[in-house]
């Protein structure tokens, strides 16, 4: 602001040209500073959750159309070489896909209706057993439990993997849905078995669900 000031002092016919130049340069500055304010303003940190799958950006599960482990702050699952691969004898008739986004697995059963049984695996807890319980029941519009009531609802299926804890539920009203899921800790992460759909579906090939969960076992790689 200095040479502005003597340029005004010593050569008078030019401050309004000089003016109109000092103006230029502050409106430079202030926009400027306003671009900064705005990209501070609208940065955003994802929030990363514990929970297997679930709605976009929380319970650990990347937005649609999104890889795992892309730059979204969502961790991929483990990897087989980490944690050793679980395995399991499909039922008869029904058919097995491989890994895609966060699954594990996807599996479909030999029955007409709409039923998916999927296994996703991730590290640690997972969030705990009590929140990824209230997430599934919240899928099919059921309230959460608490901790007595969790104790409750579970079963247990003995496999060569370990003890996997199973619920099953079933919505209200005319058009019911069912979910029946297994949770397994095994090698330092909670692997989830989960079969979802229309309940009569369900229902009909529950027992073959559970033949599955009793042939898990957990192959640990070299």
């Amino acid at each position: 602001m200095t040479g502005t000031e003597h340029h005004l002092e010593f050569h008078p016919r030019g401050s309004t040209f000089a003016r109109r130049l000092s103006g230029v340069a502050a409106c430079a500055i202030l926009a400027a500073a306003g671009c900064n304010r705005d990209e501070v303003s609208h940065a955003k940190v994802p929030k990363v959750s514990g929970a297997e799958g679930g709605a976009p950006g929380f319970a650990g599960m990347p937005p649609p159309g999104v890889a795992a482990g892309a730059n979204t702050g969502v961790p991929p699952p483990p990897s087989a070489s980490e944690t050793g691969a679980l395995r399991w004898k499909v039922p008869k008739g029904w058919t097995e896909q491989g890994a895609s986004a966060m699954r594990y697995a996807t599996l479909k059963p030999a029955v007409a209706g709409k039923v998916d049984v999927s296994v996703v695996v991730l590290p640690g807890p997972a969030g705990g057993e009590l929140a990824n319980v209230n997430r599934w029941r919240g899928q099919i519009g059921l309230p959460p439990l608490d901790e007595g009531a969790l104790g409750k609802a579970r079963q247990t299926v003995r496999s060569k993997a370990g003890e996997v804890s199973l619920y099953d539920f079933t919505s209200e009203g005319q058009a019911k849905s069912r979910l029946v899921a297994g949770l397994l800790t095994a090698g330092g992460n909670t692997w989830f078995i989960k079969m979802v759909g229309d309940a009569g579906p369900v229902g009909s090939t529950r027992l073959d669900f559970i033949h599955l969960l009793e042939s898990l076992s957990l192959v640990q790689s070299d």
